[in-house]
């Protein structure tokens, strides 16, 4: 089993180039089964949550394969619709499976999905809109059962803008026959980034980015080659990274505009950021301030995912901060392994408050989630002596090389075997 370990008091500085973003590549895997054909995933980062992806796909009868960076996937021999238990339990995203299979075969047959513990995530969003297409779902023992042989164009009006639930709606409507009219559609920016495969792909689709996504269903599909915009969550916790230990980073492949609210608040905090193309620049002495309170919502507001790692990039900043988490129940699991390094933060249902502390101290911790595990190693980063993070499986779901870019950042930081 591996573990990372850090030595605290290091000043990062240096150039990286973001990776793709894991939640445009997962959706992008599961559409690659509505061409019939073969594309290529450029520059694919090699998370397990793509390794899963890859997994499923094989299930279900497609070639995937690793060129270089490259992962390809030829879907023409698809002969399989149902994806077995023991994978779907591994990635909570194993869901978006559901609408492409479904376009594809006319039927689909999935248990629940897994992923991090995050509180309760229903999935009633994604098969009330699949309904709306003429899906007939069946459940039995925790099984779904869904056919739809004859998808027809809808409207579809989402009760809250759920990424998941837009991403299997647009995927289930390019196999419906007729127009179907996404209201209250999720905005992020990797909707967009699936919009423009789907385009590359033959199919219709348009509005994608803000809340009204039209799809024109039943066009002929075919291969294409595309590279994942960079994953701003990724970006954020780098950020994040230098901000608490101090240092001059400029991250590489990343659009500012996704992750305008965590520069903003990183700003606030006394961070120095400039960004022009597709560069980011972050100068801190690691000496932060506290900000206004950090309020979690669906793009484009504060992201949930960026939540826990500017909570530990504020662990000694000066004065107090906020956070109200909107999007998941339990999104504060993190908090107990900081406190165990000397972080002050006390909790309320949806609400933290932290308060700086002069200093944190290395200590030995379990990542709980995958943000959470990230948040783990920004407070070992400034903590005092030695900090041991277990359980690292989790970060190894969305981040490529976390311990080897904070390396080239000058970070005293390793991989060992425990």
């Amino acid at each position: 089993m591996k573990a990372i370990e850090i030595e605290g008091g290091r000043r990062l500085r240096g150039e990286l180039t973001v990776h793709s973003a894991k939640n445009s590549v997962l959706p992008i895997l599961a559409a690659t089964i509505l061409s019939g054909d073969t594309c290529v995933i450029q520059r694919c980062p090699r998370l397990e949550d793509v390794d899963v992806s890859g997994e499923i796909l094989r299930h279900l009868g497609c070639r995937v394969q690793w060129q270089d960076e490259d992962l390809v996937v030829d879907s023409r021999g698809l002969s399989c619709w149902h994806i077995p238990d023991n994978l779907m339990r591994r990635m909570r995203s194993s869901v978006i499976f559901l609408g492409a299979i479904l376009a594809r075969c006319g039927a689909a047959r999935l248990s629940y999905p897994g992923g991090c513990e995050l509180g309760p995530r229903p999935i009633d969003l994604h098969l009330a809109a699949l309904r709306r297409l003429g899906v007939r779902v069946d459940e039995s023992c925790g099984v779904l059962t869904c056919r739809g042989q004859e998808l027809r164009g809808a409207e579809i009006v989402l009760s809250l803008p759920s990424v998941g639930a837009t991403e299997n709606a647009m995927l289930a409507a390019c196999g419906a026959r007729g127009t179907t009219v996404i209201t209250n559609a999720a905005r992020e920016p990797e909707i967009v980034d699936l919009q423009r495969f789907l385009r590359k792909m033959g199919a219709e689709v348009r509005g994608a980015g803000t809340s009204t996504i039209t799809v024109e269903g039943g066009r002929k599909l075919h291969g294409c080659r595309h590279r994942c915009i960079g994953d701003r969550i990724v970006a954020s916790t780098y950020l994040c990274a230098a901000a608490a230990a101090g240092g001059d980073i400029c991250l590489r492949g990343v659009d500012y505009r996704h992750l305008s609210t965590v520069i903003t608040a990183l700003q606030q905090a006394g961070c120095r950021v400039s960004s022009q193309d597709r560069r980011i620049r972050l100068v801190s002495d690691g000496n932060l301030r506290g900000i206004c309170p950090v309020r979690t919502s669906p793009y484009p507001g504060f992201p949930t995912d960026a939540q826990a790692v500017l909570m530990a990039a504020l662990l000694r900043s000066e004065g107090t901060t906020m956070f109200v988490e909107n999007v998941f129940q339990s999104r504060y699991r993190h908090v107990s392994e900081l406190v165990r390094m000397g972080a002050d933060i006390r909790l309320e249902g949806r609400v933290a408050v932290v308060c700086g502390v002069p200093k944190l101290s290395g200590a030995a911790v379990r990542c709980t989630d995958l943000r959470g595990g990230a948040a783990l190693v920004i407070a070992g980063l400034q903590a005092r002596g030695t900090t041991r993070v277990e359980e690292i499986h989790h970060i190894k779901r969305g981040y490529s090389d976390l311990t080897g870019d904070l390396a080239r950042l000058g970070a005293d930081i390793r991989e060992i075997e425990i």
